[in-house]
């Protein structure tokens, strides 16, 4: 298999905290230093949340430009993925970094259960997230915690709300939302080839889950996604040392199944995106 594979590391998340994890990079200049050592290690893609300075998640417009600014200025034609999830903000202010022009930004078209509380995502704060990032030339990152999300992308883009080609990443192992589970993995990518073949798609495991969602994307022909965010363990008995060190694994995965690691240029390629 001769395509590349897009390695996406999401480097902080709203949840994971130094008690956590030590590595979990928190400020500006320790987020930037990560995203650095993961853009050499091979991740084309950084999925960015930003905190305050006693780690609490937040939307902050100034500090998503400064993280910007650092990764841009570090890491020369890295794609910056901004968030708009639920747990940073609420209502409109989930997007307000968008005018920023990152290169993508991530967005939900649907509620779902979490481990403790609903993800809330209704209809018209999706529609006005999907019409700023169309304002903006942001390219969305579909995140799909449900079949029914799949869907909902591709009915927005039949009507215009959002842009084709999509980018789709199958969210799973989330407690109370999408398993981590073989055969329901295999029928998300199937439907969305059969729905929107035109589409590119990425692969996330959360915490135990995200090896094997890692190699399941992989070997598949698909993108993935690995990071901090999502897992901060190596195993079951060692915590991850960096963001770095478990992107090195995802480029491992991809030496495995005789995938070439993608390029900044033939991510953006693959995705319809300009030149940095």
């Amino acid at each position: 298999m001769t395509k590349p594979c897009i390695i996406c590391v999401a480097i902080t998340g709203s949840v994971p905290r130094k008690e956590d994890n030590a590595a979990v990079p928190i400020s500006i200049a320790e987020q930037v230093e990560s995203v650095h050592e993961s853009f050499e290690a091979g991740a084309s893609i950084a999925h960015c949340h930003v905190r305050n300075e006693d780690q609490t998640p937040t939307s902050n417009p100034d500090r998503f430009a400064r993280l910007m600014d650092g990764i841009r200025a570090h890491c020369p034609g890295m794609i910056v993925q901004l968030s708009t999830g639920g747990r940073s903000g609420a209502g409109k202010e989930r997007g307000g970094m968008l005018p920023l022009r990152p290169d993508m930004a991530s967005l939900s078209v649907g509620s779902n259960n979490f481990p403790t509380r609903v993800y809330e995502n209704p209809p018209d704060l999706v529609d006005w997230l999907a019409s700023e990032m169309q304002k903006y030339d942001v390219k969305p990152e579909i995140e799909a915690f449900d079949l029914s999300h799949i869907f909902q992308a591709v009915k927005m883009s039949a009507d215009g709300r959002l842009r084709r080609p999509l980018y789709v990443q199958f969210v799973m192992g989330v407690k109370n939302a999408m398993p981590a589970d073989r055969p329901s993995f295999e029928f998300y990518v199937e439907t969305l080839a059969r729905i929107a073949p035109d589409a590119e798609w990425c692969g996330a495991g959360i915490g135990r889950h995200q090896i094997e969602v890692n190699e399941w994307a992989i070997a598949a022909g698909g993108h993935t996604r690995t990071g901090l965010e999502d897992n901060v363990r190596w195993d079951r008995e060692t915590l991850a040392p960096s963001n770095a060190a478990l992107v090195r694994r995802a480029v491992e995965m991809c030496e495995k199944y005789k995938r070439p690691v993608a390029t900044c240029a033939q991510a953006r390629e693959i995705l319809g995106l300009g030149a940095a």
